[in-house]
């Protein structure tokens, strides 16, 4: 399981480790002198630091260690491997350990061939959650689907299909977001029957069956962040062909929240 986002989420499992960064070592740009391969590697070290997973929401697996993939450390091909990259990933996020794998000029040159990304990440169009720095991944990791609020139709439910079935990817995240717009438009229309403007409506239509009536204000927002999480989550397992691989085991399909005021991912239950 991810890290807890405190107190105030009921939805967290798990508490996760963080580790402060090292110091980074100066230089004198006036005199610098030529560095040496084991210099350089010492420099690399101390500016990206180390971040170790502690866990991998409710999949079980064996533990593996945290860090960017390599030549030697193959894309992720079971839904627990995956599960395990995008921990580490995040962790790394949250900890300002970031490593931003996979963008040199040789990935780029590769990714021009072909693609074998590990995970699907149905998320919102919000800014400020990018899966691939939410997670630390690189070009060829992820592919990513984003609509306001998760909303699901014809083409998001193709995309999604296409990276499992045609891509074989072993792991959809269906990932939401605290404070998101999507929700708030969706649940203030809902209370003040107030009919928003072109496509939104149709956004908001599409929120209003989870939203959470049992509590008021800020808290019913976020209560329906968690509830469209698992609404969306148990619409693509009931896909047939989707529903065969989970069954089989070669894919998982969980819910996530990322937590804007900690930069965390974890679970929905």
């Amino acid at each position: 399981m991810w890290g807890s986002p405190g107190t105030a989420e009921p939805y967290a499992r798990h508490v996760a480790s963080t580790h402060e960064s090292p110091e980074s070592p100066t230089a004198d740009n006036r005199q610098s002198a030529p560095t040496s391969p084991e210099r350089r590697k010492l420099l690399r070290a101390a500016i990206t630091g180390t971040a170790v997973a502690t866990g991998v929401w409710a999949l079980s697996g064996p533990a593996a260690a945290a860090g960017s993939r390599t030549p030697d450390r193959p894309r992720p091909a079971t839904p627990e491997a995956a599960l395990r990259e995008l921990n580490a990933g995040n962790q790394r996020w949250r900890t300002f350990h970031e490593q931003h794998p996979h963008e040199t000029h040789t990935v780029r040159r590769e990714v021009v061939s072909g693609q074998h990304p590990f995970a699907v990440i149905l998320g919102c169009v919000d800014s400020r959650v990018p899966p691939e720095l939410v997670f630390d991944q690189g070009l060829g990791d992820l592919m990513t689907v984003r609509t306001a609020g998760e909303v699901l139709d014809e083409s998001v439910l193709g995309s999604v299909a296409y990276g499992v079935l045609e891509l074989d990817i072993p792991l959809v995240v269906v990932l939401g977001h605290q404070s998101c717009g999507a929700v708030a438009a969706a649940v203030r229309a809902n209370e003040t029957g107030e009919e928003l403007p072109a496509h939104i409506q149709f956004i908001a239509d599409q929120i209003k069956p989870v939203i959470d009536h049992s509590v008021e204000g800020d808290a019913r927002i976020d209560a329906t962040i968690s509830a469209q999480v698992r609404r969306v989550r148990s619409r693509l397992a009931a896909e047939p062909d989707l529903a065969a691989r989970i069954a089989s085991g070669r894919l998982a399909i969980v819910g996530a929240r990322y937590e804007l005021t900690s930069q965390l991912v974890h679970e929905v239950v």
